[in-house]
């Protein structure tokens, strides 16, 4: 370990040669570097995504490392719809306000379970999987990697060894090839020079036995960490297939709340043609003359001029035929002059009864409003057809 350290220092200083790994190799380690940098950053994304509690979040991790159960957690959609149910109770379920609670409550109470159904699965089709990579696959490779790096050390530390034997031993064998001059004061010398020459001969046999080991023990962990790396592409593939599984629940997470959202509209739509029926009645028998009986006698006066009015006919109470629906009869209701406009439906709509008009999404109708009429309403008509028709279901055009 110490000459590996002493090596790494050494090639950091720019004081000792480095065994550079193949093109192939280094590519693979490269692509295994940015699989697992982006799979971190798409993993701790999703979690926001799936929820954006940051306290939740580490309270959930926490319950994972200490490998217990996570405790089930109130969504908010269903958190609202307790509120809007405990909201109506109060004021009354059977008003106006609390029937339309009510109604609002269960939406949200499903909307909220689809959120919780739709977490679930992104959890275990696609959040476990990248997870499991970081902490099993990568885990593994990045072990490899340091045994490899380890390897590498050791064998450039040989490599360096060897060539210092090698050096010295030429050295050696230089000044032992002198011819010796035995009058010399130190004739040892000659005797000294052969005996080192001997030593660092035996050193670099040493040396390129101990290059050998270390080179096979170094091809070995590379073709070990190689096959790892070359792994990674089994991993973009089950990745790629956990992928098309978030994509499909997220799909039907979202039609699931487009659709309880579009059967709530529907249902606000037609509790709003009730109030509406209801309050057209009110108006008209609050404002009909009194009996002729009790009503003075009429005084002669000049004719005034005539002034287009819609014709109103009387409306007794209890009777299904009501004050709109004679406003709305097509033989009496004739479109103002001026007022009326195109609009294209977003939504089908369907009629609550005969005062409205049920609508097909992306046709065409011709819209206007009346005096006295709900703003949330308009009069539709398509060909002979005609009725009251909500507002949010239309885009109006110019």
């Amino acid at each position: 370990m110490t000459t590996s350290f002493l090596q790494f220092t050494e090639e950091k200083l720019g004081q000792a040669e480095k065994t550079e790994l193949d093109a192939h190799f280094e590519s693979l380690l490269a692509r295994a570097d940015c699989t697992k940098n982006w799979t971190e950053k798409i993993l701790r994304q999703t979690e926001v995504l799936l929820q954006p509690n940051p306290s939740a979040r580490v309270e959930e991790f926490l319950y994972e490392k200490l490998d217990r159960k996570v405790p089930s957690r109130v969504t908010n959609g269903e958190l609202l719809a307790q509120y809007m149910t405990e909201a109506a109770n109060d004021f009354g379920p059977g008003t106006p306000y609390g029937k339309t609670l009510i109604k609002v409550g269960e939406t949200q109470r499903r909307l909220g379970a689809a959120e919780r159904d739709f977490i679930h699965s992104a959890s275990i089709n696609f959040l476990t999987p990248l997870r499991n990579f970081l902490e099993g696959d990568w885990r593994t490779i990045s072990k490899e990697r340091r045994i490899l790096q380890n390897r590498r050390l050791d064998l450039d530390a040989c490599k360096a060894r060897l060539k210092k034997a090698k050096a010295a031993e030429a050295k050696a064998a230089c000044e032992g090839d002198a011819v010796p001059d035995f009058q010399e004061t130190r004739p040892r010398n000659y005797v000294l020079s052969a005996s080192a020459s001997a030593l660092w001969s035996d050193e670099v046999e040493k040396a390129e036995h101990e290059l050998r080991l270390t080179q096979t023990e170094f091809d070995r962990q590379a073709e070990v960490t190689r096959l790892l790396l070359e792994g990674i592409s089994s991993t973009h593939v089950n990745h790629l297939r956990c992928l098309h599984e978030f994509v499909e629940s997220q799909t039907n997470y979202y039609a699931q709340c487009y659709q309880y959202m579009l059967d709530l509209q529907k249902q606000l739509g037609s509790a709003k043609g009730e109030i509406f029926s209801g309050t057209f009645v009110g108006n008209a028998e609050s404002t009909s003359p009194p009996p002729a009986a009790t009503s003075p006698p009429a005084v002669a006066a000049a004719p005034l001029p005539a002034v287009p009015t819609i014709p109103v006919v009387p409306t007794i109470v209890g009777v299904p035929n009501t004050v709109a629906e004679s406003v709305l009869n097509p033989n009496e209701v004739k479109p103002p002059a001026s007022g009326t406009r195109k609009a294209r439906v977003l939504y089908d709509y369907e009629a609550a009864d005969s005062t409205e008009l049920a609508l097909l999404a992306d046709e065409m109708i011709t819209v206007y409003s009346l005096p006295g009429m709900d703003p949330d309403w308009l009069i539709g008509e398509r060909g002979n057809q005609k009725g009251k028709v909500p507002v949010t279901y239309l885009e109006l055009l110019s």
